[in-house]
């Protein structure tokens, strides 16, 4: 069994330790089931909500009203439902040691964007070349 590594409640990252030392890895492990663990929480609320509206509506406007709202719900949960399945392959690439490194170059990926974003898989330079590409692409 893996020991659990303390880390204090103010901890934040620093340039100044080894990349992606035992304290980065929980730091950003604790961030990624934290994020998760709300996202769940709020589908859940969705659903328990949506059951709870299910109503007959007399008015069509009002009905109308009520549908897109629903509409806009269900749209927001599948997003959120598809930042779910990258916050399970971060874990999964914390669990691995791949975590923090760049998947084009291999490089790691700063602190400060991983803070930020900690799904990233790409360095800032290769999410830029990769969008470049990308509007390229998309221009043909």
């Amino acid at each position: 069994m893996k020991q659990e590594v303390f880390l204090p409640d103010d901890y934040r990252p620093a340039e100044d330790e080894p990349f992606m030392n035992e304290r980065q890895v929980e730091y950003f492990r604790r961030k990624l089931n934290n994020w998760k663990n709300d996202l769940m929480a709020e589908s859940r609320d969705t659903i328990e909500g949506l059951q709870d509206q299910t109503r007959n509506i007399p008015d069509v406007a009002d009905r109308a009203s009520e549908e897109t709202d629903r509409a806009l719900e269900l749209r927001t949960r599948d997003r959120q439902r598809k930042l779910v399945a990258k916050i399970d392959s971060a874990l999964r690439r914390i669990d691995e040691g791949e975590y923090g490194y760049c998947e084009a170059t291999g490089e790691p990926i700063s602190l400060k964007r991983l803070d930020a974003r900690p799904i990233a898989t790409l360095s800032l330079e290769a999410q830029e070349r990769h969008e470049r590409r990308e509007k390229v692409h998309r221009d043909d």
